[in-house]
């Protein structure tokens, strides 16, 4: 190896965030942001008000601070950084997007399946499960299957959604009434807010 040569930094790289750091940063010029700005040194603080430094000496003042310059926002005209600790700052970014991903709820659909004919046993063994489903806090896609010459019940199978709305209204409503699509006459259900 040729002396005098400066040996590349290891890329400190997540399996979903890709930053440039430190040596990595390519660009002549930067616009530096962030809290810490009042530590960098007083030839710093004269040119504070243009916001865009000289790469290297952005380098330097991260490299007195013990931090990272790290390439916030890549596309940008001059490209943003921050100087900051860079693993802290991975640790922050992982933590706000669990945090986001706890407060989306995700909505699971059950199927419950009625023929034109069905007997009170099974009618009251599927209000049991869906019960189950809306207490848990699914969404039920209830229906009722013609099949052959059995279209010509559609006012029974009406029926038979109606009796099952009936049943649960207590635990979840109908998103509209039972509609006819195709050889299935379908309602949806959506569990009430707990209080």
């Amino acid at each position: 190896m040729a002396k005098g040569r400066v040996q590349p930094q290891p890329k400190v790289q997540s399996e979903k965030y890709n930053y440039r750091i430190n040596r990595d940063i390519t660009s002549p010029r930067i616009r530096l942001v962030g809290e810490n700005l009042e530590e960098i040194s007083e030839v710093a603080k004269k040119t504070i008000e243009t916001g865009v430094y000289n790469t290297y000496q952005a380098q330097q003042w991260a490299m007195e601070l013990e931090l990272d310059l790290v390439e916030i926002s890549p596309n940008a005209d001059p490209p943003v950084c921050k100087i900051i600790d860079f693993k802290k700052f991975l640790y922050d970014r992982k933590k706000k997007e669990k945090e986001l991903k706890a407060k989306i709820a995700k909505v699971v659909v059950k199927e419950i399946r009625f023929g034109p004919n069905t007997d009170d046993h099974d009618f009251d063994f599927k209000v049991k499960h869906a019960i189950k489903f809306l207490e848990e806090g699914d969404k039920i896609k209830a229906y009722v299957q013609f099949k052959g010459r059995a279209i010509v019940f559609k006012d029974r199978g009406e029926l038979i959604l109606l009796r099952f709305l009936k049943q649960l209204e207590e635990y979840g409503a109908a998103e509209e009434l039972p509609k006819l699509e195709g050889k299935r006459m379908i309602v949806m259900i959506s569990p009430k807010k707990k209080k």
